[in-house]
């Protein structure tokens, strides 16, 4: 129990300390800033923001704290420990890096991949010409590390990876599909094992269980603290999701790709453990784990262009692919996937004919809704000339100069061509 209280006193240190705190701060700025666009973009096409900023961005940090703090407690509990020369400091900051240069590349598959290879680099030099290597990394606990990250990352989009989304649509044979893009990212304090060589912890550790560690048994406790003092340092790590989605709804994405994000990191910290045997093998695990991550987006791809698109309007209705949460639309139960069959008892052939009728000032308008469950329901929409209905509809057809290829742009190019086109 003393070993787990330790655990989360450390981490808790990544809060009060004043530099420490600073950084976390700054993310929560900038944090804050990227949200603002996000809200802008969902104003822009839904008529307002589905979360308040405070909330998107609150929820980042305390999301990531939790996430932290489980991070943390499997990191401690197998042992994984660096050495005092080991700057794996460096990897939070070669993540952070890659986080405003190449947003893609902001995953820990990546910076752990970068670090790796820098310290098998130093390594050979150091082993041939006798040069201390400034880098000194010890492989298999930093992607077991990689790997306990993305376990956590798996759970934070799992549970916090739908926040943030804008409905976006894409052209695909001659059929316009609605879906949505996933942008969300959390700060994550991590604490890990750190061997000092001449140091004293600030905290003692008065009861470690005798099975600790429990995948380093080369040495006993007993014989680490030989060495030294075996303290836990606190560090802030980013941890993002970037996707996007047309044949699955919000909450089938943000489950699949967190399952499949976990899973990823228990094969990751399984195959680290072969970095032991020697150079080879860490240069197998520095090549394999961002190969792998990118066969894993590879695979994620094939599957989205395969599957059936969720959000496509056809001869039987138009699609809702959004509704506005303190909207007249939302109040009536119309949901995300609803099929509009029926505006005041005649078919609707595109979606101009829905916004028409609601601009037309009716005092009541029905309409006839196909569940996504297929049950049918007349629902009596009362609209009100200072508020709009609050949905989004999937057009039937669509302009060519209109369509946005989602994946070919950024969000910072969407974003300027809405802001163009509401000028106009």
């Amino acid at each position: 129990m003393d070993f787990a209280v330790y655990t989360l006193r450390s981490l808790a240190y990544a809060i009060v300390d004043p530099i420490l705190a600073a950084i976390l701060v700054m993310l929560a700025i900038m944090f804050y800033m990227q949200n603002r666009k996000i809200s802008v973009m969902q104003k822009m096409i839904i008529g307002e923001s589905l979360h308040s900023l405070l909330e998107l961005t609150i929820s980042q940090i305390v999301m990531g704290m939790l996430g932290g703090i489980l991070g943390t407690l499997l990191l401690t509990y197998l042992g994984v420990t660096f050495d005092e020369s080991t700057p794996i400091e460096i990897l939070f900051i070669i993540s952070i890096i890659f986080m405003l240069l190449k947003p893609r590349f902001v995953c820990f598959a990546y910076s752990g991949a970068a670090l790796g290879l820098i310290s098998i680099v130093f390594s050979i030099i150091n082993d041939n010409t006798g040069m201390k290597s400034p880098i000194n990394v010890n492989i298999m606990s930093l992607f077991i590390f990689v790997g306990v990250l993305h376990i956590v990352e798996g759970l934070l989009v799992m549970i916090d990876g739908d926040k943030g989304t804008v409905p976006v649509f894409t052209n695909k044979d001659d059929n316009i599909l609605g879906g949505f893009a996933y942008k969300r990212y959390w700060a994550v304090p991590i604490a890990i094992f750190v061997m000092l060589s001449s140091a004293e912890a600030k905290t003692s550790i008065s009861s470690i269980p005798s099975w600790w560690p429990i995948l380093f048994n080369k040495y006993s406790l007993k014989e680490l603290l030989k060495v030294g003092a075996l303290v836990l340092v606190p560090f802030y790590g980013i941890i993002g999701f970037n996707s996007v989605s047309f044949t699955k709804t919000k909450s089938m994405k943000k489950i699949s790709s967190g399952i499949a994000i976990s899973i990823f990191g228990v094969v990751i910290s399984l195959v680290a453990l072969i970095a032991k045997f020697g150079v080879v093998f860490q240069l197998v695990v520095v090549i394999f784990v961002p190969l792998a991550h990118e066969f894993m987006l590879k695979i994620q791809r094939k599957l989205e262009e395969k599957g059936t698109p969720v959000y496509v309007s056809d001869n039987e209705g138009i699609v809702v692919l959004e509704v506005a949460p303190n909207s007249p639309a939302k109040k009536l139960g119309i949901k995300s996937g609803d099929k509009i069959l029926q505006v005041n008892n005649e078919s609707v052939k595109n979606e101009l004919e829905v916004y028409n009728t609601i601009r037309e000032g009716y005092k009541n308008i029905l309409f006839k809704i196909k569940k996504t469950n297929g049950k049918i329901e007349d629902i009596i929409c009362s609209p009100d000339e200072k508020k709009r209905v609050g949905m989004v509809l999937v057009p039937r057809l669509i302009r060519k100069q209109d369509v946005v290829e989602f994946d070919s742009k950024k969000f910072n190019e969407i974003l300027n061509k809405l802001k163009n086109k509401d000028r106009k």
